[in-house]
């Protein structure tokens, strides 16, 4: 992360060769005048070193220009973008160092381009403004990054949670037993349990936020009526907070607001932790392969894992992203999260993970309507027509599986989803986990070859989907439309420059 010295002694540097390179000065000769080093000069003008004040009232009249005019963070109106992003919250919070980038690199890297690096970084703001987007969306494209470059398994969480549940001495057979994680943070950190203040707060419960921790007085509300599987998740990211020291965390549940990267980071190592403490690694991966064992594809052995293990269906598909690639090596591997309001509103691709770079499905925020023949959608179409259940929070879970292949590709994908829903009128979502078809996932997976399993052609949405007469269409494809009446007109200005028409 650069730090403010290292963003003060960059702009200085960077005014320093503009006004040098306008003056018509080399580096040579301003070194002189100024009694310095030329390497000297050069370390000041790359942001590596900041002068004394003798020399920049020397550096300074050389220019002819005032002294607090050369140390003031104010850049040239064109190098404006950079001293923008110089000043940001974003590059100072951005965890450089974990991407293997140094600081100096950058450093480098804007000083000896400038001119370049002000257009590249007012086209990616300009970018940014139009599609609306904010620094919450950088930070989580930065973690699933993150991720995407372990294959989402960090061995370090995962001897965390060893040391964590050897030194307490817990039990980690499924489910796992809530009271142990109570016990720890009241009397070991200090909490206190709340479930019943969340559920009388109109806000809370507008929002539907299922905790709320208070720093101050280290209470823990936990809204009435979530299951089992939600409160030990909220209960095991609590325990993690405080046994990997991650001071800097969101206090609300499901919140929008995001400060820092940091936060954020710590959030996914609290929430892996929680995963991999409920799930243990090989009582899970034993279980799982007994799945893909099977000759044929049955849903109630996945359901069966959802009661075992007893958590919600997107704990269960997200420990599975960390635990296939590694032990199973099937890195070639997507997740996705689909939300739904209500059966009226549009299906949203809320989040995502693609690792080995499959990069499809992905989310757009073009307000076009995503492929029903995915599985992801189409399970939850199926949930909603079920009865609903007495319970209102106990809505309908059902699991299917699909082959899914890409229009007019060779791209084949086996897709397990895990969909939930309730009333028309309530909340639904669907977790998928999606895996390359290729020769280790026929020899990992036996039920590859039923028959009976499912088998659909896909795209990505509607609007840019060939296919024809496709009995799931939301939306006309207006986007291959446009295509082929650019293609047209440019057939035809083609033809009329070459004199053919």
């Amino acid at each position: 992360m650069l730090n403010h010295g290292q963003v003060v002694r960059l702009i200085f540097g960077l005014k320093l060769r503009e006004l040098r390179q306008e003056r018509g000065l080399s580096p040579g000769e301003l070194a002189r005048i100024c009694d310095v080093s030329v390497s000297y000069l050069n370390e000041i003008e790359k942001g590596k070193k900041y002068p004394k004040a003798d020399k920049i009232l020397s550096l300074s009249q050389a220019l002819g220009v005032r002294y607090d005019q050369l140390t003031s963070l104010a850049l040239p109106r064109r190098l404006e973008p950079i001293a923008e992003l110089l000043n940001s919250k974003i590059l100072k919070e951005f965890p450089l160092e974990m991407y293997g980038l140094e600081p100096a690199r950058i450093i480098d890297l804007i000083a000896n381009a400038p001119a370049k690096m002000n257009a590249f970084i007012s086209t990616i703001f300009e970018i940014a403004r139009n599609y609306e987007m904010r620094q919450e969306h950088l930070f989580l494209a930065a973690l699933r990054s993150f991720q995407e470059m372990h294959d989402n398994y960090f061995e370090d969480l995962e001897q965390d949670v060893r040391a964590f549940v050897g030194s307490h001495q817990l039990a980690t057979a499924a489910p796992f037993d809530l009271s142990q994680l109570e016990r720890v943070l009241t009397q070991e950190y200090g909490y206190t349990l709340d479930r019943e203040t969340l559920g009388q707060h109109p806000v809370a419960t507008q929002a539907r936020l299922r905790s709320v921790f208070q720093p101050k007085t280290k209470r823990l509300l936990m809204r009435p009526g979530l299951s089992r599987g939600q409160q030990a998740f909220v209960l095991g990211r609590e325990v993690a907070f405080n046994y990997l020291k991650l001071t800097e965390r969101p206090y609300v549940s499901s919140s929008t607001q995001v400060r820092t990267f940091e936060e954020v980071l710590n959030n996914f190592k609290a929430s892996y932790f929680a995963g991999a403490l409920l799930m243990e690694e090989e009582s899970l991966l034993r279980d799982v392969k007994k799945v893909f064992g099977a000759k044929k594809w049955n849903p109630g052995l996945l359901l069966n894992l959802l009661t075992q293990y007893d958590v919600s269906p997107e704990m269960f598909m997200q420990r599975l992203t960390t635990l296939l690639p590694r032990h199973l090596g099937l890195q070639s591997l997507f997740f996705l999260r689909f939300d739904q309001r209500d059966a009226a509103s549009p299906f949203e691709l809320t989040k995502e993970l693609h690792l080995a770079r499959l990069h499809n499905p992905h989310g757009n925020e073009l307000n076009e309507h995503y492929c029903r023949r995915w599985v992801s959608l189409r399970l939850m179409e199926e949930a909603r027509a079920l009865p609903v259940p007495d319970t209102a929070e106990a809505p309908v879970t059902v699991a299917g599986a699909q082959r899914s292949r890409y229009f007019g590709t060779d791209d084949e994908y086996l897709c397990f989803t895990l969909a939930r829903a309730g009333t028309p009128t309530q909340p639904a979502l669907s977790v998928t986990v999606g895996l390359r078809c290729d020769d280790n996932l026929r020899a990992q997976v036996r039920f590859l070859a039923d028959p009976a399993l499912h088998f659909r052609i896909v795209n990505e949405t509607c609007e840019r989907c060939p296919i024809p007469d496709c009995e799931s269409r939301a939306a006309a494809p207006v986007e291959i439309e446009r295509q082929a009446e650019r293609a047209a007109f440019e057939a035809a200005v083609t033809a009329l420059v070459q004199g053919n028409s």
